[in-house]
C-alpha cells in the first residue's frame, strides 16, 4: 500500500461527521435515510461523507430502489488494524 491510500484511510477517519457514522454502523447496516435522522446533515453533507467511507474501503455500499444501504466492510476493517501495524512497525 502506497502513502497515497494510507493518507486516503486517515482521511476517511479524521472527520467527527464520519466517526459519528462509522459508530452507527457498528450496530450493522444502516439505510441513508435512518443515517439522515439520526445526524445533522443534509443529503448532500451525508453523501460527501459516504463518498469518502466508501473509497477507503471501510464502508461498504449497495442501492435498493432509490435508497443506499451502508455498512461497515470486514475486509476494510482488517486493513486498518493491519496498516496500523504495519506503519508503526519498528524497522
Amino acid at each position: 500500500m502506497d502513502n497515497r491510500e494510507i493518507a486516503k484511510i486517515f482521511k476517511a477517519i479524521s472527520d467527527e461527521k464520519r466517526l459519528d457514522i462509522i459508530d452507527l454502523l457498528k450496530d450493522g447496516e444502516k439505510c441513508a435515510c435512518v443515517l439522515l435522522e439520526k445526524l445533522d446533515l443534509n443529503q448532500s453533507g451525508l453523501s460527501y461523507h459516504m463518498k469518502i467511507l466508501v473509497n477507503s474501503k471501510i464502508v461498504e455500499s449497495r442501492q435498493v430502489g432509490k435508497w443506499t444501504y451502508y455498512k461497515i466492510s470486514e475486509q476494510g476493517r482488517i486493513d486498518i488494524s493491519n496498516l496500523i501495524l504495519e506503519i508503526t512497525k519498528p524497522n
